[in-house]
């Protein structure tokens, strides 16, 4: 085998291993589970490092720093891959942050918060939003809406509404009304009835996919379930909306959902149709980078993250796509992994597939 036949060869080994494209990507969440060296520059590195791009016919991949200094390479200078990583540097004090921000009445001030665990405000900022997926605010006012949820909770416990906002660390009333909906998904007297007396309307239809169950409440759809037994979906309905009173739909209602399964044979036409969007904040960050996917395209779990800002999160990003209730309204069917290959998906695998051949054969004109 010649030199220019070695080198393609190795070339393609290396393209070929998995841990090529989290090298390539520089995927911070493989930090610690591999490293790499370069054979012209003696070094081995994190996945993440921020060096050039090797060459993949000079990349060696090795499972610990060990493996690769006893075959003769030293650690990057850049990223120090033989000490400890930022964020494991800082997960002590970003811990202890989070529990400030619970205990406490108001939110902290991003200063202050900072200095309490002994941190720059902006490396206590920067590190905090990678551990956590959320900036200090954001992980506040998410802190805030999980304990009115259990404030109030299905049933009460016995104290007023109003006892139960301030309890939560909401300053006034007036300012947790303004977004009750979007915390609740009602207002809260219906939640802590249970939502008893909320009524949605649902009808089940059939479509390439197999069974489809589409949900409306005041506020817009609520559900799109995909699957194969429709008595499941409407449990499936019925577990997420315990309390309501369920209503089967009539010819109008009909319509909307063959207004759905339309858009699901033909991805092109759109689905221009009122969500009634329930999540946390993070969720909702998720779900709306992942409607921004242009109809015929996919992005990696990696790329939401980055465009929610929140690099380090691949892991929560992923948990959000699995929580999703709007298939196709809301496209978690088009995140990929970094290679490009399917991953799962709440409906199967298989319709995340052909969901997918529908949007490329459509040419991917929204």
């Amino acid at each position: 085998m010649n030199t220019l036949t070695k080198k393609a060869q190795l070339a393609v080994n290396t393209i070929n291993d998995s841990r090529w494209t989290s090298v390539a990507v520089r995927n911070a969440e493989a930090d610690g589970t591999f490293y790499y060296s370069v054979r012209t520059t003696g070094v081995y590195c994190r996945p993440s490092c921020a060096a050039r791009l090797a060459r993949p016919e000079n990349v060696q991949f090795h499972a610990t720093c060990e493996e690769a200094e006893k075959a003769g390479f030293r650690p990057c200078k850049r990223c120090k891959p033989d000490q400890p990583s930022l964020i494991e540097q800082y997960a002590a004090k970003v811990t202890q942050a989070c529990r400030i921000i619970e205990e406490s009445e108001t939110t902290p001030v991003l200063e202050g918060l900072a200095k309490r665990v002994g941190v720059s405000p902006y490396h206590f900022h920067r590190v905090f939003r990678q551990v956590t997926g959320l900036t200090p605010r954001q992980y506040a006012a998410a802190h805030r809406e999980k304990k009115v949820r259990n404030e109030l909770g299905y049933g009460g416990a016995g104290g007023t509404i109003t006892d139960a906002i301030f309890d939560a660390g909401y300053n006034s009333s007036s300012r947790f009304y303004e977004k009750s909906d979007q915390v609740l998904g009602m207002t809260p007297t219906r939640y802590r009835t249970g939502g008893v007396n909320a009524e949605i309307r649902f009808a089940i239809g059939e479509c390439s996919l197999g069974s489809i169950l589409v949900a409306h409440s005041d506020r817009g759809i609520c559900a799109i379930l995909l699957g194969d037994d429709p008595g499941k979906l409407a449990r499936d309905l019925q577990d997420s909306f315990p309390h309501a009173n369920l209503i089967g739909g009539d010819n109008d209602f009909e319509r909307l959902v063959a207004k759905v399964v339309g858009f699901i044979e033909a991805p092109d036409i759109g689905l221009d149709l009122p969500l009634d969007i329930r999540g946390t904040a993070f969720q909702q960050r998720v779900w709306q980078a992942l409607r921004e996917i242009p109809v015929g395209e996919t992005a990696s779990y990696t790329d939401i993250a980055k465009r929610i800002g929140s690099p380090k999160a691949v892991r929560a990003v992923a948990q959000a796509c699995a929580a999703n209730a709007l298939a196709v309204a809301i496209p978690c069917h088009r995140v990929v992994r970094n290679d490009g290959t399917l991953s799962g998906y709440r409906w199967g695998v298989e319709r995340k597939r052909a969901l997918l051949e529908k949007e490329a054969e459509g040419g991917g004109h929204a």
